[in-house]
């Protein structure tokens, strides 16, 4: 029907443009604690780099963390609406609807508290952002694999 392939190139679409995402902060962070704390704190304290970063800003800052909890709080809305009417198991289905909320705001509060120096929060805010980005894959594959092969 329309609305399965709307359904369907949407989350497509979506999903490249979070994996996108996810390797634009492989690039900035190496997707690891260091490199994370790294992006935020600058490293220009350390030994010669090949590229010198810097301390963001009060305004980066607040403009990154306003931006990616709107748009991804958007994200996570529209995905769990698309799960709510999947064919899961309700303890599964309702943790993969409230999961991301939760990790939203532990990443980007942990981000802030590293910016503030609270710096083994690096450790928090890797294993939340990567729980949100696991939790995204195996929504967006249910979603996915009902619109495609469950018939109803």
């Amino acid at each position: 029907s329309e609305l399965r392939n709307l359904i369907i190139l949407f989350v497509i679409v979506l999903s490249t443009g979070y994996f996108v995402g996810v390797m634009f902060i492989d690039h900035t962070s190496s997707l690891n604690p260091e490199g994370i704390q790294e992006n935020y704190l600058g490293n220009e304290v350390t030994e010669p780099m090949d590229v010198f970063k810097f301390k963001k800003s009060t305004y980066q800052m607040f403009n990154l963390i306003h931006t990616h909890v709107i748009s991804m709080s958007i994200i996570f809305f529209i995905i769990g609406l698309l799960l709510s009417i999947t064919d899961l198991n309700k303890y599964l289905k309702l943790f993969l609807i409230i999961e991301p909320f939760l990790s939203i705001i532990i990443t980007f509060a942990g981000i802030y508290y590293l910016w503030t120096g609270i710096l083994w929060m690096r450790y928090i805010i890797f294993a939340s952002s990567l729980l949100m980005t696991l939790v995204y894959f195996a929504s967006a594959s249910i979603v996915l694999y009902q619109c495609i092969f469950v018939k109803k």
